[in-house]
């Protein structure tokens, strides 16, 4: 007789060391929160414009442009809101009239309708791709912006930002921008600075921090069409305004007060990163733990990766199909035994798993919990 989830016992063998393998908010090292510990005497509770803040700030920004190489004229522009408040943002100070969007999952989709309810903006093209997969731009001297996404979390499909075809559209007295929205890959996958303009994220995944703040890696082409924009006298909100974001950035604060603890724990994993080896090294280890996970899938016959194309998934976020047995008793089983937030995403509506491979999990730990759901769906 199958067992119920709940009456499943893992043997302590079993097990992973850290049972966290949520997809954001991630797993946050325990080592960043005794670092938030050690400083909550003269960092936590103070001002956000004296020395003690903008310190932290001013160390963060360097460490963004040292993990990811950007070079002369590139800036790091932070502000309130996480990637969701960034669309808006963008809507306001970087789409010029009209955006171009690949939408193959929940938040590629989300930015698109953004900018289709913006009223001072053009109907943006939408370009989707069936879940599972994602599309290609296509190039359009229409178009100003056009809006990548580099991982899908809702989906596990991971997209490469090299988009040759879009060089020359790049180019000229009024270069169309590449925004990517980075939010569950940056810092847990490369890219080349020289295929983007602007790069942006929350940090609540793989920097392994609280959510809330966005932080936008802007090439000199971003930051000058955030400047034009704003010297046409376009209305935009102040909390919404790039420009009013990059001057405070610049002065290694943000324009109205941030969340302390997120950019002190952002900062302790970019500095971890650093430490390690940098991004390459960060990428590894969740391509070390991904690869165990799909490796795993594929030899099994009541499991397969959900993404069908290997050079389409996700070195972050692992999505897998099950098949003769229930994926919610699974991930049931494994949270009465510790190991959270494996469930599928909730609106993809599939008979699935997703796990999360970020920098902060142990590659080991990803592999236990493969021997752990063995353990559990014999049981079933």
């Amino acid at each position: 007789m199958a067992a119920s989830p709940s009456s499943i016992s893992l043997p302590a063998e079993l097990r992973p060391a850290d049972g966290r393998f949520g997809s954001g908010p991630s797993k946050v090292r325990p080592e960043a929160v005794k670092a938030l510990e050690a400083r909550a005497l003269d960092y936590m509770g103070t001002s956000h414009r004296r020395t003690g803040v903008r310190s932290v700030v001013g160390r963060l920004r360097a460490a963004m442009t040292e993990l990811f190489g950007l070079g002369d004229g590139w800036e790091v522009v932070l502000g309130n809101g996480g990637s969701t408040g960034f669309w808006d943002a963008a809507a306001f100070s970087m789409i010029e009239r009209r955006a171009q969007h690949l939408a193959f999952g929940e938040f590629s989709e989300k930015f698109s309708a953004v900018t289709a309810a913006a009223p001072h903006l053009e109907d943006p093209v939408v370009i989707t791709a069936p879940y599972g997969s994602h599309p290609t731009p296509e190039p359009d001297a229409g178009i100003d912006v056009y809006a990548l996404t580099h991982n899908e979390t809702s989906t596990g499909v991971a997209m490469p930002l090299a988009q040759p075809q879009l060089g020359p559209f790049r180019q000229g007295a009024s270069p169309a921008l590449v925004l990517v929205d980075a939010t569950s890959a940056a810092g847990a996958m490369t890219w080349d600075p020289a295929d983007v303009d602007c790069y942006y994220f929350a940090p609540q995944k793989a920097f392994a921090a609280d959510g809330g703040l966005f932080i936008a890696l802007c090439s000199p082409n971003a930051i000058e069409r955030i400047e034009r924009i704003d010297s046409d006298g376009r209305y935009k909100p102040a909390t919404l305004d790039l420009a009013i974001a990059a001057r405070n950035s610049r002065q290694d604060q943000t324009y109205n007060t941030p969340a302390l603890a997120t950019i002190l724990l952002t900062l302790e994993t970019a500095e971890w990163m650093l430490d390690g080896g940098g991004l390459a090294w960060a990428a590894s280890r969740s391509a070390a733990s991904s690869s165990s996970i799909y490796d795993w899938a594929a030899a099994r016959d009541f499991a397969s990766p959900f993404v069908a194309d290997p050079q389409m998934r996700s070195p972050v976020v692992c999505t897998i199909d099950f098949d003769g047995v229930s994926a919610d008793d699974i991930a049931a089983a494994l949270r009465a035994n510790d190991i959270i937030d494996t469930e599928g995403y909730r609106k993809l509506g599939r008979n699935q798993l997703r796990i999360a491979a970020f920098p902060a999990i142990d590659p080991i730990d990803a592999e236990a919990l493969t021997a752990c759901i063995d353990y559990i769906v014999e049981r079933l």
